[in-house]
């Protein structure tokens, strides 16, 4: 990747104590920028508060517990965010997580938590966080999104259902905020490294296969072309790439890291 200096640039990621957001946050320390991060889980968040200022001793971090659906929670994280770092120049929405289920068995109660999850952990920190980015010269929000969005599976039905609206709303956002100079984008994401996926490792079957051999053939049976699940690193580096001016033409749009799962031009 080029390098690119983030000195006297703030960037906010929610969802930010682990996996494709706390390797965002990782990058974005390492280019020199100040990183707000917050989550849900209070004690994974001390975790990872502690390992960034452990790689970046020099690192200006804020963090904070936050709820990303509880609107006012959101407004407290922005303000406090802007206090201890100055505006936010760039937003990566990384909160929220995929649900199992099928048409026959998703019930309306479900499928209302499931759209109001993947809607509004878009929107209340964008809209929390808009008026500081407009402040900004190069602002930009980024929405970490799934390939279900694009490709859906019958198992889980609603949720891939809310991620192609997501699609949808970050270009409506994108044609909206390009005016004031505000740049949307998205990733969509395959398969994934994560300790969900971890923790399937630890419950097989097989106590003879290790996790390159568990996890490669995992691969093969969903038929990613390198064979492999994804790393957050490299989700994280999409990421950094549509926060920055190193894609300064792009608004709108979505960057496939998937390994080839995708079926779709």
């Amino acid at each position: 990747m080029l390098s690119i200096n983030l000195e006297g640039v703030t960037a906010v990621v929610t969802g930010g104590s682990s996996g494709i957001g706390l390797a965002s946050a990782e990058l974005f320390l390492q280019a020199g920028a100040a990183v707000a991060i917050c989550g849900r889980d209070g004690e994974r968040l001390r975790q990872a508060a502690h390992s960034l200022r452990g790689k970046f001793p020099q690192a200006r971090l804020f963090t904070q517990q936050c709820d990303v659906l509880d609107a006012g929670q959101v407004k407290e994280f922005a303000a406090a965010t802007e206090q201890a770092l100055g505006a936010a120049s760039i937003l990566v929405n990384n909160a929220g997580q995929g649900r199992v289920s099928t048409f026959a068995d998703t019930t309306d109660e479900a499928w209302s938590e499931e759209l109001h999850l993947k809607f509004f952990s878009v929107l209340h920190p964008t809209r929390a966080f808009l008026p500081q980015l407009r402040s900004q010269v190069q602002p930009a929000v980024v929405c970490v999104n799934s390939l279900l969005a694009r490709q859906p599976e019958p198992h889980m039905v609603a949720t891939s259902a809310a991620r192609a609206g997501v699609v949808n709303l970050v270009r409506s956002m994108a044609t909206e905020f390009a005016p004031a100079g505000v740049r949307v984008n998205g990733i969509l994401v395959g398969l994934i490294e994560s300790g969900q996926w971890r923790r399937r490792f630890e419950a097989r079957e097989d106590r003879s296969q290790d996790w390159a051999a568990w996890s490669g053939e995992l691969a093969a049976r969903k038929r990613i072309p390198l064979k492999r699940l994804g790393l957050p690193a490299e989700a994280a580096q999409a990421i950094f790439f549509l926060s920055t001016p190193l894609s300064s033409y792009t608004t709108g749009s979505h960057i496939d890291v998937s390994g080839g799962l995708s079926h779709h031009a």
